[in-house]
């Protein structure tokens, strides 16, 4: 939860503190940018020094300081070229704060003494983020300054290094698959992780025009601010319910293939009726999959990583997938989204919709293979 506080209070507010600091919105744009491409690179690094070395907690904590360190820059840093510099630690610094929790969670909900329910794990994290994200506001108003964020932001991450040590021990991993190959080579030659990379890459890049532009369609739409954010928050709602009470029970009676393709089905129908001049109560229905289309998703990818790759290759795996997968297809499409969005408006939702239809018959072909395949 430390670590979603801190992301909480940063991410909304990182654009004022650089724009503080003297950045223009271009520079704004391409610092974000650059940020989002260190990290799809980094992460894999950070995942197979964890995974060669043993030590995701300490690698982990290690990660997490650096990046409370790196942030504290952003205060002192004016303009220009130290901006990038602090920026490039910034993001080689948080590379491995998204997979690494990831591996040590799913790995410690395998194991049956432990009885830890990764949905409630991810949910209780989602929370925090919408809390963090409401106070950081506060706080902001309050110092009269985005800078506070930073201090914030700097604490939690501290706070929750500290804690990574804490973590009980992972049990010793399962030796598995050809002990020469590197982790990467071996993880690639996995036909069904590479579907899954594929599958997830396509459902969750989806949502990328979304978070770019569906504000700013809804706004020309003439949508107020109020019901504005009335529906985004419905989304991160409808997450948390997912994460806490249904992510789960879905995997379990659909399976991995059929919880995705679920996932799939819903991202077809909510960016087809998003793209269409819907009423706002029908945007809220499409606002509650949300759960379905980011949330059951990321839980069927989590439970098939638990099965199907080998212990000692769990970190590089949650690094492979946030990058080649998610990361990967969300930069893109991001790019891609500013043009759909600047010649089609909210149309461009279709485009979204038909990527969800290819993954549809993509992710039926999911298959709950063992360790090692």
């Amino acid at each position: 939860m430390l670590i979603f506080l801190g992301w909480g209070v940063l991410s909304p507010f990182l654009p004022a503190v650089l724009t503080l600091q003297g950045a223009t919105p271009v520079e704004v744009g391409l610092l974000l940018g650059m940020g989002t491409a260190l990290r799809l690179l980094a992460m894999p690094v950070a995942g197979v020094i964890a995974d060669r070395t043993g030590t995701p907690r300490e690698v982990l904590a290690v990660a997490l300081l650096g990046a409370a360190l790196s942030v504290i820059c952003y205060g002192r840093a004016q303009g220009g070229i130290m901006l990038v510099l602090v920026g490039v630690a910034h993001a080689l610094a948080t590379a491995p704060v998204a997979p690494l929790p990831d591996a040590l969670a799913v790995r410690a909900a395998a194991e049956p003494r432990r009885r830890l329910d990764y949905g409630v794990v991810r949910g209780a994290g989602a929370a925090a983020f919408i809390l963090a994200s409401t106070a950081a506001g506060w706080a902001v108003t309050a110092a009269g300054s985005p800078l506070v964020v930073v201090w914030l932001n700097a604490g939690f991450f501290t706070l929750a290094a500290g804690s990574a040590l804490l973590l009980p021990r992972p049990a010793a991993p399962r030796q598995e698959g050809a002990p020469g190959s590197g982790p990467v080579l071996a993880l690639l030659r996995l036909t069904a992780f590479c579907r899954l990379v594929l599958v997830s890459g396509l459902i969750q890049g989806s949502h990328a025009f979304y978070a770019g532009f569906a504000v700013l369609g809804w706004q020309a739409a003439g949508i107020g601010p109020g019901s504005i954010g009335l529906l985004w928050s419905l989304s991160v709602t409808a997450e948390v319910v997912v994460f806490f009470l249904l992510g789960r029970r879905l995997v379990a009676w659909l399976g991995v293939g059929g919880t995705c393709g679920l996932a799939a089905a819903a991202g077809v129908l909510r960016w087809s009726l998003i793209a269409l001049d819907v009423p706002v109560a029908v945007l809220v229905a499409m606002q509650a999959l949300h759960g379905l289309t980011f949330a059951a998703q990321h839980m069927a990818a989590m439970a098939m990583l638990a099965r199907l790759v080998p212990d000692r290759l769990g970190g590089t795996a949650q690094a492979l997938l946030a990058s080649l997968g998610t990361g990967l297809f969300t930069a893109l499409l991001l790019l891609v989204s500013g043009v759909l969005y600047d010649q089609a408006g909210l149309a461009g939702f279709w485009a979204m919709a038909a990527l969800c239809a290819l993954a549809l018959p993509l992710a039926m072909r999911l298959e709950a293979a063992r360790p090692g395949r």
